[in-house]
């Protein structure tokens, strides 16, 4: 059980390292327009508080035997720190002072969990504190491709769903959720649990309407053009290879 356990970890370290370092893409492109044009980079917040949770829970003190789940969440707070510098860099200054308001929100809760679960509480109560925190925000960022899937079927069209990313949105849910039964872990288990059936259903939309690439897609508005603030603006050529998007 133990060996298994650590081997599912590993799958989801490896998955979820790719989902992180999938967006870099799209970043790229902003660099080269020095523009971050219709993009939103509020999922890259949320997927931020969303690490910084998780890899908080993941501590031996808090959690037992999950330190895998500390080092893969360590390491995207890193990735998505970078990317929310990058984009607050080049965003317009309305979009600049939105998304470093939600960065000052970020780590104030992260602080604020931090405290209360090292001043106020022991034990038991502090892992299920960190846990539920951990959770919540891990199922919130699952559940942020809702909408480019609701396009998907409206435009029965793939073009804003890439298919490696749905993909790997399956298999990193998949594995942190065998993860978390194996460890009879709920906090693990349940949200990413949720991850793993959300990308079955995207894998599903994805081979219902993979002939209809670009067919109807462009006649939707921007903000349906969005997932996790990676789908391109409406109207402009799809830049090739862009499969941007908790991990875990």
């Amino acid at each position: 059980m133990d060996i298994a356990h650590f081997i599912f970890g590993i799958f989801g370290n490896a998955f979820g390292l790719f989902l992180f370092l999938a967006p870099i893409i799209t970043f790229k492109r902003i660099i080269v327009k020095k523009s971050t044009e219709k993009f939103s980079g509020v999922p890259y917040i949320m997927t931020l508080l969303n690490c910084l949770l998780s890899s908080w829970y993941g501590l031996p003190f808090v959690s037992p035997h999950n330190i895998l789940v500390t080092i893969i969440n360590g390491t995207g707070a890193v990735i998505e720190i970078i990317y929310v510098f990058i984009f607050i860099l080049y965003a317009p200054k309305k979009e600049k002072l939105k998304i470093s308001g939600l960065f000052a929100f970020v780590i104030t809760v992260f602080a604020a969990v931090v405290f209360i679960s090292l001043f106020a509480l022991h034990g038991n109560s502090r892992k299920v504190f960190c846990g539920f925190a951990a959770a919540i925000f891990s199922i919130i960022m699952y559940g942020s491709p809702l909408s480019i899937m609701r396009l998907v079927v409206k435009t029965k069209s793939v073009e804003f769903m890439p298919f490696f990313l749905s993909l790997f949105v399956f298999l990193c849910g998949t594995s942190w959720f065998i993860y978390g039964v194996l460890g009879r872990d709920p906090f693990i288990a349940v949200p990413n649990g949720v991850g793993s059936f959300l990308g079955t259903l995207q894998l599903i939309l994805y081979l219902i309407y993979r002939g209809n690439k670009g067919n109807n897609a462009k006649t939707t508005t921007e903000e349906e053009s969005m997932e996790m603030g990676t789908a391109k603006p409406m109207g402009e050529e799809e830049l090739k290879g862009d499969t941007s998007k908790d991990t875990c």
